[in-house]
């Protein structure tokens, strides 16, 4: 669960988006595709069509199941929505290589997911 502490402060456009500690949304309600390529461009990331793909599946995981996926349920769920290619730990390594799950949770407005360091 996310702390409610917060850290700092997202500029994106006229709106501040407050972050806790460890860099995810306070209110997820915040998130927006646009906070989205900001927190992306804090980490020198620029999300491509691919990221944008995860982020969906993120977010449609956590929809239904209220909490965001660990690793092994992440490629669990990115297989069953994009087929095996891409249900694969170095697809998404490839794509979030510090903690797959971690960034992608973070990217996609989401509370840090249960069992990550």
């Amino acid at each position: 669960m996310a702390s409610t502490e917060i850290h700092r402060y997202l500029r994106v456009g006229e709106r501040r988006i407050a972050l806790d500690p460890e860099g995810y949304l306070v209110d997820l309600d915040d998130w927006a595709p646009e906070v989205a390529t900001a927190l992306a461009a804090e980490e020198g990331r620029t999300l491509s069509d691919e990221h944008w793909e995860i982020i969906t599946v993120l977010r449609d995981f956590y929809a239904r199941f209220e909490m965001a996926p660990a690793m092994r349920p992440l490629v669990k769920a990115v297989g069953q929505a994009l087929g095996p290619d891409k249900g694969r730990s170095l697809h998404l390594m490839k794509l979030f290589p510090d903690s797959p799950a971690k960034v992608a949770a973070r990217l996609a407005g989401l509370p840090k997911p249960a069992n990550c360091l």
